[in-house]
């Protein structure tokens, strides 16, 4: 496939990008900080967005999918109004524009923060899934939110359309892992995402696998590791730092409680690397 990636140069995105040309794909970045050979664009602005998923001379004149990841990653970097504006703009863009070219096999970002991150309110249960409404507690998250319930109305308008919606967990890369033995002085201190991460080349399988999951409609899954990023057990966890919050299964040793069940059951997702394989001792 043609795949037009969105943020192909940040964090996930590089590992999306290596993964799918890997693959085979021939893969277009659009991002506002490429360089050539990738292509700048500005998602924001539709009249770029549009040109940009259908045709831009000497370089190709068709996409077939989308990936889209652009994005002001996280709440508190600038302005909340900037933040929500600059994300749900883009992402009405990126939808609209998919529709115009008629690309019916989009997948994008969403986020864990939809599920009530920072918990500083308690998670209904745990482990966490896509089954309780969203939660969101940010700017950030109300986009994000707002973006699942778009994806939808593009979803009803076109019944050929699939569009998958991925809660990713805190992206992390090899580098990442040396700060993890530090996480154990205080359970607190990751509590916020209830312990939880995603290794980028994790995250690139999951899209992958979005990619090719032949549906139609929206669909959101979380995406996380199959382990928390903890030493304690997860069991532990839950009862000491959350310990009226209703625990409905029984817990391995380090299960992840973002649960990604429904990412293994539809997608055949299962998550390949750990930080527990790359820290010795």
């Amino acid at each position: 496939m043609r795949i037009a990636v969105t943020g192909g140069t940040g964090k996930l995105g590089r590992a999306v990008v290596a993964s799918l040309r890997e693959d085979g794909d021939e893969v277009i970045n659009l991002d506002a900080a490429a360089e050539r050979p990738d292509i700048r664009i500005d998602l924001t602005d539709y009249g770029q967005t549009i040109e940009a998923l259908t045709a831009i001379d000497d370089r190709y004149d068709h996409i077939d999918a989308v990936v889209h990841l652009a994005a002001i990653p996280a709440p508190g970097i600038t302005g909340n109004a900037a933040t929500f504006h600059n994300n749900i703009t883009a992402t009405y863009n990126v939808f609209a524009a998919a529709k115009a070219a008629g690309i019916t096999n989009v997948v994008w970002a969403s986020s864990e923060t939809v599920l009530g991150l920072p918990f500083e309110t308690p998670p209904p249960y745990i482990p966490v899934d896509e089954e309780y409404p969203a939660r969101p507690e940010s700017r950030y998250s109300l986009a994000k939110h707002l973006e699942e319930t778009m994806a939808a109305q593009f979803c009803r308008w076109n019944p050929s359309l699939k569009m998958i919606g991925l809660r990713f967990s805190n992206v992390m890369e090899l580098a990442d892992y040396a700060a993890f033995p530090s996480f154990d002085a205080d359970p607190h201190l990751r509590k916020w995402n209830l312990w939880g991460y995603i290794d980028a080349r994790d995250g690139a399988q999951a899209v992958r696998r979005a990619l090719d999951y032949q549906a139609t409609g929206v669909e959101i899954f979380i995406i996380a590791n199959a382990d928390t990023v903890m030493s304690r057990s997860s069991a532990s966890l839950a009862a000491a730092v959350y310990p009226g919050v209703e625990v409905r299964k029984d817990l391995g040793e380090h299960e992840t409680l973002l649960s990604i069940d429904k990412a293994r059951r539809l997608l055949g997702y299962s998550p390949r690397y750990s930080w527990r394989d790359e820290i010795s001792g």
